[in-house]
């Protein structure tokens, strides 16, 4: 590992944090990386290979389906993009130009980050709720889930919600809330493994799409 990055010039970095993508994530089996490189050996119709990962996937997390993506923003584009257009292949075909669709997702203040610049890049748009107090030292008040519920309109089609240990509000709440609107709710999960238990902890609380970070 150390010859590779003298060869390139890169400084070594110990990664006391985790599993964070920015500093390349965590390594992998060493079994992981011999797959890989026999796989990189052949060629395969990438249709035919997402079919199978999708039912492997959904045999993990319990899913009804599954999608390999370019990370977890990826997850949260092609999932707002579902969310977005359904099966409607005009719809489809004209993101990220959702003039006229439902296109609104609503996200918690205290939810915000840098990286749900996935969900507006298929061409939604952000709806902020609640007062994130708790967050910001100025008292114990975060967003609840009526605040989701009163926000809800013509345009919403779904709910962002980003999961964490200190979430606010719990996410059975917000599901609650809006599979009575028949909306759906997307989270993103991307720092949520480990452990592996949260493989089926966020579809069994009710989310409908749930995008992790394969680092």
């Amino acid at each position: 590992m150390i010859d590779i990055l003298e060869r390139f010039g890169f400084a070594r970095v110990i990664n006391a944090t985790g599993t964070v993508t920015r500093l390349g994530a965590s390594p992998m089996h060493p079994e992981v990386v011999a797959a890989m490189a026999a796989a990189a050996q052949c060629s395969v119709d990438i249709a035919d290979l997402q079919a199978r990962a999708c039912a492997v996937i959904a045999q993990y997390t319990g899913a009804e389906a599954g999608i390999v993506t370019s990370g977890a923003m990826g997850g949260l584009l092609v999932g707002t993009a579902a969310c977005i257009a359904g099966l409607d292949a005009v719809k489809m075909a004209r993101l990220p130009d959702t003039e006229g669709m439902r296109n609104e997702f609503i996200v918690s203040r205290s939810h915000r980050n840098s990286y749900d610049h996935g969900v507006r890049a298929a061409g939604a748009r952000l709806v902020e709720v609640g007062l994130p107090d708790r967050l910001t030292g100025c008292g114990v008040r975060d967003t609840e889930a009526w605040e989701f519920e009163s926000a809800i309109g013509d345009r919403t089609a779904g709910i962002l919600y980003l999961a964490r240990a200190n979430a606010r509000p719990d996410l059975a709440a917000v599901v609650r809330v809006a599979h009575a609107a028949k909306i759906p709710v997307l989270v993103d999960a991307a720092a949520e493994l480990p452990p592996a238990a949260n493989l089926r902890r966020f579809i069994d609380d009710g989310a409908d799409l749930v995008a992790f970070s394969g680092g």
